[in-house]
């Protein structure tokens, strides 16, 4: 038998080829390093988001100009809604006003009377809901944006062109006139204002003693 040689102890196996450093375990890596690569990982991360936020904010701009659109399309609906049935209506009464006219013309005369009355009455009640309004006074001054003159006198008692009498009333609906009134009108007397600014100044003279005397 050998006897083995005291102090001396066996060696691992070492595959041929290998350096000894190779046989010994390597170093864990220390903690909190970080790994190779992260930094261009996080900037790739960082451009997405980028791209997201900018997709984001184009869409929701696209959104706020639809909306926009499309409000301004139901109001512009709207408004044509309104103003297609103003027209309609206002064509409407337009040939109803005749009839009005001889309705007035009976009242005046005393002929509404009867069943005629009450269907009279009837019709300007409706004409009244559906916005129909009448306008024209004697005494009023004349507007030639809503009076016609149909006859021309002068009057000494008138300080202004103004309406004596009424041939056929006015009608509008709203703001919008569908038929003028239809007048006579009245202008001051030629040479009244003279007269009075004449008159006037005697006046202030015997007021004051008389002119001065040179």
């Amino acid at each position: 038998m050998t006897e083995e040689t005291p102090g001396f102890e066996e060696k691992p196996d070492v595959p041929s080829g290998a350096t000894p450093d190779d046989a010994e375990p390597k170093a864990a890596p220390q903690e909190g390093a970080a790994p190779a690569g992260d930094g261009t990982a996080d900037a790739g991360l960082v451009a997405q988001l980028d791209q997201v936020r900018t997709a984001l904010s184009e869409r929701t701009t696209d959104l706020q100009r639809l909306q926009a659109e499309y409000q301004n399309y139901r109001r512009r609906v709207e408004r044509d809604r309104i103003t297609v049935k103003e027209i309609a209506i206002a064509n409407l009464l337009t040939e109803l006003l005749p009839v009005l006219d001889d309705i007035g013309r009976a009242r005046e005369h005393g002929e509404l009377v009867g069943g005629f009355k009450s269907v009279a009455e009837s019709l300007e009640t409706v004409a009244a809901k559906m916005g129909l309004q009448q306008f024209g006074k004697e005494g009023e001054p004349f507007d030639p944006t809503i009076h016609e003159a149909l006859m021309h006198s002068y009057a000494p008692d008138v300080t202004e062109t103004t309406c004596v009498a009424i041939l056929q009333p006015g009608y509008r609906i709203g703001e919008r006139t569908i038929r003028p009134a239809r007048v006579a009108v009245a202008e001051p007397q030629p040479g009244a204002q003279t007269v009075k600014d004449e008159g006037a100044e005697t006046a202030d003279d015997k007021e004051s003693g008389g002119p001065d005397e040179g």
